[in-house]
C-alpha cells in the first residue's frame, strides 16, 4: 500500500479524477489516499499560492502527489501552483510520452513513439524580468550545470530503463552559446557514459520542424524547459489530441503525476470531460511506485476501450467511433476491459517497476575565476552611437576602457552601420588593457565617473573568465 496525495482540481478536475480513481480502485492499484484541496477556491479565499501551508505539509509527507488540473485566476497576482510546486519540490524532470493510437485516433504520423524529456525548473522560467528603460524589457536565461547534469541523465537512464535505442537534445547553442552551449556540452558529456545508447543532437528550430514532419525517426528527446514546454504540446497534439496525454514531475525525493491540459471550466459539471490525459499520469504514477502490473493492467484495458471505438466527445470520429461516451460512461468501459488486452494496438508490459534513481549533483572543483572587465547597460535616448562612445570614454581609468557598444546585441561602435536601428538601451563594453588584471573597485571608479558625467547606468554585468575561458559572449558583429 503506497500513501499518496490526491488533489481533484477545479474545473472538469473534480470529475476526471474520480472516473481516473474508480479505474484504479477496480485495477487493484495499493492506494491509500490524503486528498487536499488546491487551486482557484484557495486562490480565492486569499491566498496567492493556491495551496494551504497544511496541503504542502500532506505532500511533502507523502511524496507521491497525484494531480488534477487547476485555475490560476487571471489578474491579481496570483502564482501558477504548477510551477511553484515544480520548483519548490526539486521536480527537475518533467515527462511525456506521445504515442500514436493510429488508426482508432486521426493522426498524420500513425508509427510516432516518442517521450519528451524537459528540464522544469530553470530557463527563463526563472521568470526573473525587468524594465529598464522606456523601450526594453528582459528576461534572465538562467542554465546551470547541475541543471543539464539532472535532466540530461534522466534521459539516458530512462532511455536505459524501457530499452530505448536514441535520445535526441535539442538546443538553440548557435545562437545562445553561453547557455544552451552549456547544455549542449553537458549532453555531450553524458551521452560518451552510455556508449550502447544512440545520441545525436539538433538545432531546435529544424528539430522541431522535423519532429512535426517525421516524428517517427526520434526515441527519447531532452530540451531546456521553454523548448520542451512548447515542443510536447506540439508532440502531444500531432500523435492525435493533448487531451489523451499525461505527465510525470520528476525529482529526487517527490513526484507529481497529472495531465497535461488545462481545467477546462466551460466543459465543468457535463459528464463530457474526457479523462484518458489524467488516467495517463496515473499510469505513470503507478511505474513510480512500483505497482507496474496494476499500470499495465489498467492500460492494456484502455487501449481495448480506444480500440472499441468507444470515445467522448473530443475524439469521436464517426469513421471509426462506435459509440460517444461522457466521462462516467467511458471510466465504465475501462473497468470493463480490465483484464483484456487490445488486439491491434501493441498491448504493454511493464517490467521494470520503480522509479528511475540517478544521483545527487556533487560539484566540482571550483575554477580560475578572472575578472576582466564589465558590461555597462545605459539608458539613453539619443541615436547616434558616435555620440554615446565619445561620452562613455569620459568613463575609462587606468585599467578598463570603453572597447565596445552593442545594440539589442548588435556591436554600433566602433565602426557600425547607419542602418542599424537602435533602441535606448545600450550595452557598452569596458575591458582591461595590456593584460592588466581587473577588480571591483575599477568597476567603481568606472561607474563613479558616469555618475559625475551624467550617464544613467541600469546594470552591470561582470565579464570572467573560468580556467582561462571566456564566460560571456561577443556582440554580433565582432
Amino acid at each position: 500500500m503506497t500513501k499518496i496525495t490526491v488533489a481533484k482540481g477545479d474545473g472538469i478536475g473534480p470529475e476526471i479524477m474520480d472516473a481516473t480513481l474508480r479505474i484504479l480502485k477496480a485495477a487493484g492499484a495499493q492506494l491509500d489516499i490524503d486528498e487536499i484541496d488546491v487551486g482557484e477556491k484557495v486562490y480565492l479565499a486569499g491566498n496567492t499560492a493556491g495551496i494551504s501551508k497544511e496541503a504542502w505539509e500532506t505532500i511533502r509527507r507523502n511524496k507521491i502527489f497525484l494531480k488534477a488540473p487547476i485555475t490560476t485566476p487571471q489578474g491579481g497576482g496570483y502564482k501558477s501552483l504548477n510551477v511553484t510546486t515544480r520548483k519548490t519540490l526539486g521536480l527537475f524532470a518533467n515527462v511525456r510520452p506521445c504515442k500514436s493510437l493510429y488508426p482508432y485516433i486521426s493522426t498524420k504520423h500513425p508509427e510516432m513513439d516518442v517521450v519528451i524529456v524537459r528540464e522544469n525548473e530553470e530557463d527563463l522560467y526563472a521568470g526573473i524580468e525587468h524594465q529598464q528603460t522606456d523601450e526594453v524589457v528582459q528576461c534572465l536565461k538562467l542554465i546551470s550545470r547541475p541543471g543539464c547534469e539532472k535532466i540530461i541523465t534522466y534521459a539516458f537512464e530512462y532511455a536505459k530503463k524501457f530499452g530505448r535505442k536514441k535520445v535526441t537534445c535539442f538546443t538553440k547553442d548557435n545562437i545562445m552559446k553561453q547557455t544552451d552551449g552549456l547544455f549542449h556540452k553537458v549532453f555531450d558529456e553524458i551521452a560518451a557514459k552510455y556508449p550502447e545508447i544512440e545520441n545525436e543532437h539538433w538545432i531546435v528550430d529544424i528539430g522541431a520542424a522535423k519532429l512535426a514532419d517525421t516524428p517517427e525517426v526520434f526515441d527519447v528527446i531532452v530540451m531546456p524547459n521553454l523548448y520542451g514546454d512548447i515542443l510536447s504540446d506540439v508532440a502531444a497534439q500531432i500523435t492525435g489530441s493533448v487531451g489523451l496525454a499525461g505527465s510525470s514531475n520528476i525529482g529526487h525525493d517527490h513526484a507529481m503525476f497529472e495531465a497535461i491540459h488545462g481545467s477546462a471550466p466551460r466543459r465543468a459539471g457535463q459528464n463530457m470531460a474526457n479523462p484518458s490525459g489524467l488516467l495517463q499520469g496515473a499510469i505513470l504514477m503507478l511505474q513510480h511506485i512500483g505497482q507496474s502490473d496494476i499500470a499495465a493492467k489498467v492500460q492494456n484495458a484502455w487501449l481495448k476501450t480506444m480500440e472499441d471505438g468507444i470515445h467522448t466527445y473530443d475524439v469521436y470520429d464517426e469513421k471509426v467511433s462506435t459509440k460517444k461516451v461522457g466521462t462516467k460512461e467511458f471510466a465504465d468501459a475501462v473497468i470493463a476491459n480490465l483484464g483484456q488486452v487490445p488486439q491491434h494496438l501493441k498491448k504493454v508490459e511493464y517490467k521494470n517497476a520503480g522509479a528511475i534513481e540517478i544521483p545527487k549533483h556533487k560539484r566540482r572543483p571550483r575554477a580560475e575565476k578572472v575578472l576582466v572587465g564589465v558590461d555597462v547597460f545605459v539608458d539613453w535616448e539619443g541615436t547616434d552611437p558616435d555620440i554615446i562612445g565619445a561620452k562613455l570614454q569620459e568613463m575609462n581609468t587606468d585599467v578598463l576602457n570603453l572597447t565596445m557598444i552593442t545594440n539589442r546585441g548588435v556591436k554600433v561602435w566602433p565602426n557600425g552601420f547607419d542602418e542599424t536601428f537602435c533602441t535606448d538601451h545600450w550595452r557598452c563594453r569596458f575591458s582591461a588593457v595590456d593584460g592588466k588584471k581587473a577588480s571591483k573597485e575599477d568597476i567603481i571608479e568606472v561607474l563613479t565617473k558616469g555618475v559625475e558625467n551624467g550617464i544613467d547606468t541600469i546594470k552591470t554585468e561582470n565579464l570572467y573568465t573560468f580556467d582561462g575561458v571566456r564566460g560571456y559572449s561577443l556582440g554580433q558583429g565582432q
